[in-house]
């Protein structure tokens, strides 16, 4: 059975990552899960941003965690990843809705009126200054979807072990997916995570370490690999015999795999 295909932050090779642009990109070439990361505004909300400032994406100072929503959907987090779009007269119209801060509930609510099932992956952001508050916001919303139950299409990640321990405590039945930065982080690991806990390690690692790989396939666990954008990548994916390969190449990973 081949692996699954998840968006890392959408087409996020060809469309400024975290937006609904590249999200919908994503779902028209097929792509069968969606990745996001995500963080706590000043006032509460959720949404998809990787970094915890704002210099990168929508290139401007301030944290994510002490602006509130209104403030942020003011900004441009697309124009970053074509910045000459400007001088091309050739160029699209910006579309507002496509380009600018996208909260999770959007996203959410997106994946439930698509035509088919897409599954999410939620990585929660650590550490941050709200602390075990995400956690509680991201369950809160998935039970407003009715996701918070088995069958569900959501899964929540994390490179923290606490993080995740939460969720299992609100939320038993959502997929977990233990986040693997370092292959010498395996060792210490696999002693405290559940068992039927998914694990998320690097492409990098598995390929600088054939034997943490080895021993990852001989763990029993189902491996979710991030962030696989070539096909020498996608071939170790298929030996390895992982479940899910995130890729910023979604059409790419697929067209590889004859889907």
């Amino acid at each position: 059975m081949r692996p699954q295909v998840v968006a890392h932050r959408g087409a996020s090779h060809d469309k400024a990552e975290h937006t609904l642009g590249a999200y919908v990109a994503a779902l028209d070439v097929g792509a069968e899960a969606l990745e996001c990361d995500v963080r706590l505004t000043a006032d509460g909300h959720l949404v998809c941003v990787h970094d915890r400032d704002l210099r990168r994406t929508a290139r401007t100072r301030g944290l994510v965690s002490t602006m509130e929503l209104a403030d942020l959907s003011q900004l441009d987090f697309a124009s970053w990843k074509d910045p000459w779009s400007d001088l091309d007269d050739e160029a699209p119209d910006r579309d507002e809705g496509l380009d600018s801060v996208l909260t999770l509930r959007k996203l959410l609510e997106t994946v439930a009126d698509y035509d088919h099932r897409v599954e999410v992956a939620i990585e929660t952001k650590h550490p941050t200054r709200f602390g075990g508050l995400v956690e509680r916001r991201v369950v809160d919303l998935l039970r407003d979807f009715g996701w918070d139950t088995i069958g569900s299409p959501a899964r929540v990640m994390s490179f923290s072990w606490t993080a995740l321990q939460r969720v299992e405590r609100l939320a038993p039945a959502v997929p977990l997916v233990m986040l693997v930065e370092r292959a010498h982080h395996w060792q210490m690991l696999r002693r405290v995570i559940g068992e039927d806990w998914l694990v998320g390690p690097g492409i990098d690692e598995l390929r600088q370490h054939p034997r943490f790989a080895r021993k990852l396939r001989e763990s029993g666990h189902d491996l979710h690999v991030w962030t696989v954008n070539s096909e020498a990548e996608l071939e170790l994916c298929l030996e390895l015999g992982v479940q899910a390969v995130i890729s910023d190449r979604p059409a790419y990973m697929l067209e590889l795999l004859g889907a």
